[in-house]
């Protein structure tokens, strides 16, 4: 065990030698550019992970913000009633459950007037609480568009059994979801104003449900606790999740997935390339040691340590800065948001960041073992050099 412990010493103490001393200009040249690339790599690695992760995370949120996780409804459509205790939900799964109503109408200001979907909830579980029914929140797309101020009034207009009725409502707050789809269309009313509307004063077109450690949810899991709500509603009623409403959104969404690995494999294959062609230099240029330690007796393991453990000082190093830059132009970020973005085109403003431990771990720990693994390649090259021909090189 000791002798082992000394030949790794002697290995590491050569490899050590022969990457950082000053009179080997090229070498230090090579050392610093590998470990320069390796960084950016990484880096690049860790912050695509962050934005990708951010992004997605944001825009999912939005949607779900806006209706929920899942959404109950009536199979064909038609209104249902206003009784959440018969829907046997799994209380320990769902933070919150509303009702809803969403009728077409048309909006009114001055001589202005836009088609719009009025969503009406209950106000009493908003901060409108203390508001009359007449009231009514628009988004500030809207609100800029028609140049409708707050404590203004508008009018809405309702085709309701093939007559048309008019209601005149007070702005009272703006909302901004970012998604330019939803802050064009709809407007947020009281369900009562809607109920007595339309006569029915205990019917609603569904509910939304919120769920518990939303944070934490993903496709599949909201998926199956939609399946166990659909098992537990009545014949005429269908739990819907809102990925499978707005299946177009989150398509998009996942594709940053696909972009985000096509990145990382990108990002990999050109360290790893660089890594490779670096010890391939590294070991041309000290061809007259390698024929020397052979000369000497000095096995092909033994030499063979020597550059991995020069390959690693780069390596590791590298991963090092790069872990340090990518961590640290992520928490600039998300704390300062100096990155802004066309909200139109990726509905939020300022580029998110959501950075994950096990996947930045993960990132260091894959790109080592591929590193290591390939190191192996070059030094299989070690076998081939003639002492008697590399002795004499000058």
């Amino acid at each position: 065990m000791n002798l082992i412990i000394s030949i790794l010493s002697i290995s590491f103490d050569i490899a050590k030698k022969i990457s950082f001393q000053k009179q080997k200009r090229y070498t230090r040249f090579i050392v610093r550019l590998s470990i320069a690339a390796t960084a950016i790599s990484v880096a690049a690695i860790i912050i695509t992970l962050s934005i990708v992760n951010g992004f997605q995370e944001s825009i999912a949120n939005k949607v779900f913000n806006f209706w929920g996780h899942i959404r109950i409804g009536s199979v064909n459509g038609m209104p249902i009633e206003e009784n959440s205790s018969s829907l046997h939900l799994p209380l320990s799964k769902i933070k919150s459950s509303a009702p809803f109503i969403l009728q077409p109408s048309v909006l009114s200001f001055q001589q202005d007037i836009e088609g719009v979907v009025v969503k009406g909830i209950p106000f009493e579980k908003t901060i409108f609480a203390n508001r009359s029914q007449n009231s009514i929140i628009i988004s500030d797309v809207l609100a800029t568009k028609l140049n409708i101020p707050i404590d203004s009034h508008i009018r809405l207009y309702f085709m309701n059994n093939g007559s048309i009725q008019q209601r005149k409502m007070k702005v009272i707050g703006l909302f901004h979801s970012g998604i330019e789809e939803y802050d064009k269309q709809f407007v947020i009313t009281s369900i009562n104003l809607l109920q007595q509307l339309n006569q029915q004063l205990n019917k609603v077109d569904g509910y939304t449900i919120t769920l518990a450690n939303s944070e934490q949810m993903n496709e599949p899991e909201i998926s199956k606790i939609t399946n166990e709500i659909n098992e537990n509603l009545p014949a005429n009623m269908v739990a819907t999740s809102i990925i499978d409403y707005y299946p177009q959104i989150f398509d998009w969404i996942n594709v940053q997935t696909v972009n985000r690995n096509v990145i990382i494999t990108i990002l990999i294959i050109i360290a790893i390339v660089n890594l490779l062609t670096s010890l391939f230099i590294l070991m041309l240029e000290s061809v007259n040691l390698i024929g020397t330690l052979t000369a000497l007796g000095a096995t092909h393991h033994f030499i063979r340590n020597i550059f991995l453990y020069q390959a690693s000082f780069v390596c590791w190093i590298g991963m090092g800065i790069g872990c340090f830059l990518g961590i640290g132009f992520s928490l600039l970020q998300q704390y300062y948001g100096f990155i802004q973005l066309d909200e139109t085109a990726y509905f939020i403003k300022t580029m998110p960041i959501k950075m994950y431990p096990i996947q930045i771990a993960l990132v260091l720990m894959g790109t080592a073992i591929i590193s290591y693994l390939s190191f192996l390649i070059p030094t299989l090259w070690i076998k081939k050099i003639d002492p008697t021909k590399t002795i004499k090189f000058d």
